[in-house]
């Protein structure tokens, strides 16, 4: 079992930007479905599937301390949500931004269902983490 990390992607970066509005998640399964349509890529299932996965994938970004709660001080709206440290951190990793995210997102994937557990993905992080300050040249 691997995850779809662009959803995954898609989801934290709905978290991020959620202040003062509703966190659908659902919503982010139809962008993601659309998002592989356009690029004429294969969508796993049907949209209706990927909205299904989306919103199993918020319950386990909040059961694994990805996302929290977002205080009303931060835009919290009782129904939306913020990234926590472990899921700003996944974020970068898994981002078509960050250079290496797609070997990250492959071990991330040889990790299985495993992958999002707070314990494999913090040992995974911690060595990406690692080997990204081991690779920069000295000065």
């Amino acid at each position: 079992m691997s995850y779809d990390w662009d959803l995954i992607e898609r989801l934290l970066l709905r978290a991020q930007e959620c202040a003062d509005q509703p966190y659908k998640a659902r919503e982010c399964g139809e962008e993601v479905a659309e998002q592989h349509r356009l690029q004429g890529e294969p969508v796993e299932g049907s949209t209706d599937h990927l909205k299904k996965v989306a919103g199993d994938l918020e319950g386990d970004l909040y059961a694994n301390g990805y996302i929290q709660e977002r205080p009303r001080e931060h835009g919290g709206t009782g129904n939306n949500f913020e990234l926590t440290e472990r899921g700003t951190e996944l974020l970068t990793l898994i981002s078509r931004s960050f250079p290496d995210h797609l070997v990250f997102r492959q071990l991330l994937d040889e990790q299985g269902e495993a992958a999002l557990l707070p314990e494999s993905f913090d040992r995974l992080a911690e060595r990406a983490t690692r080997d990204r300050v081991n690779d920069r040249p000295e000065r």
